[in-house]
């Protein structure tokens, strides 16, 4: 299977995704800027697990034009990923409704977290596929993020239940790291395509 597919897929369950988070946020039934305000923290949780959503999509198109041929721990390692991505609304809508809860906010950590892990898995899945001179390994390079992310993650679950607002900020703080794409990969990218 060539990874024009893979994208394809992945694309298609991105988008359902977004759709349900959108459909989770309800208008007030008020008619006030009073009720609007008060929807904030659902505003608030949304925006942030967009950005999230969009992160993953971003990259995993990037690194989609480093794998030339999909084999079957790749599909699986994909599907684990999406499937991770598919809790997020749950845990957006439950959190963004509940504010700064220590549950909720500790399971939307948990979310983020179960799928950062995913992620490295598939990462890990493509390298296997290339063997030794894996392309991805390469554009990867020391891939600091990846490893830095799981930490601040656990470090919010855990935060969660003493103060969850700083929870928060380390899960936004995480989503800056990644919110543009990594310019070691677009150069490897680049030079990938060419070959």
């Amino acid at each position: 299977m060539r990874s024009e597919r893979l994208q394809a897929f992945t694309d298609g369950v991105v988008a359902v995704i977004i759709t349900i988070m959108v459909l989770e946020m309800h208008a007030p039934h008020d008619v006030t800027f009073q009720a609007l305000v008060a929807l904030w923290p659902i505003f608030m949780s949304y925006v942030l697990s967009y950005v999230y959503v969009g992160i993953y999509w971003s990259n995993h198109h990037h690194f989609a034009h480093l794998i030339r041929e999909v084999t079957g721990g790749i599909l699986w390692a994909n599907l684990g990923l999406l499937f991770f991505l598919s809790l997020i609304p749950f845990t957006t809508a439950w959190a963004g409704e509940h504010g700064f809860a220590p549950v909720p906010t500790a399971l939307y950590g948990v979310s983020l977290l179960t799928t950062a892990l995913a992620w490295n898995v598939l990462q890990v899945a493509i390298v296997h596929a290339q063997g030794k001179q894996s392309v991805m390994k390469q554009a990867l390079g020391s891939d600091w993020k990846s490893k830095i992310s799981p930490l601040l993650y656990l470090a919010g679950i855990v935060l969660a239940f003493v103060a969850p607002v700083v929870s928060y900020l380390l899960y936004a703080l995480v989503a800056a790291l990644w919110i543009i794409p990594d310019r070691r990969v677009e150069r490897f990218l680049k030079e990938f395509e060419r070959n």
